[in-house]
């Protein structure tokens, strides 16, 4: 019999992530698939007849909840800085030039991703 790389369990929080983060799938060029006995595999920057360049496997749900944080969080700093001088710097600090009310939002926007993976974790 072929080895198990994640549990039901993790499977089932796996996916409750992978389906809290479905916008960030039409934001950007990343998508989530469930890979089976390997866990889910999270698919990054995809060009036509060459695939997805970037892939990573996932069976813990907290490890994918924070690589979806991630690429969420840098998709909404660095976007609207592109073509300035801010996007030298890295996202903390870009993220530090922002408004007062702005990062809130973006603190806010991980406070509700966190609650619709309460089940996720732990």
């Amino acid at each position: 019999m072929a080895e198990k790389f994640i549990t039901e369990e993790q499977r089932a929080k796996c996916r409750k992530v992978a389906d809290a983060f479905a916008e960030l799938y039409e934001l950007t060029d990343v998508m989530v698939a469930d890979a089976g006995r390997f866990g889910f595999v999270r698919l990054q920057w995809f060009s036509e007849g060459e695939g997805f360049d970037s892939a990573m496997a996932f069976s813990d749900s907290e490890e994918l909840f924070e690589e979806l944080w991630r690429i969420w969080y840098e998709h909404e700093v660095l976007t609207p800085v592109l073509g300035t001088p801010l996007a030298e710097l890295d996202y903390d600090e870009i993220f530090q030039t922002l408004s007062k009310d702005r990062q809130e939002e973006i603190l806010e926007k991980k406070r509700y991703f966190i609650d619709l993976c309460k089940d996720a974790f732990g």
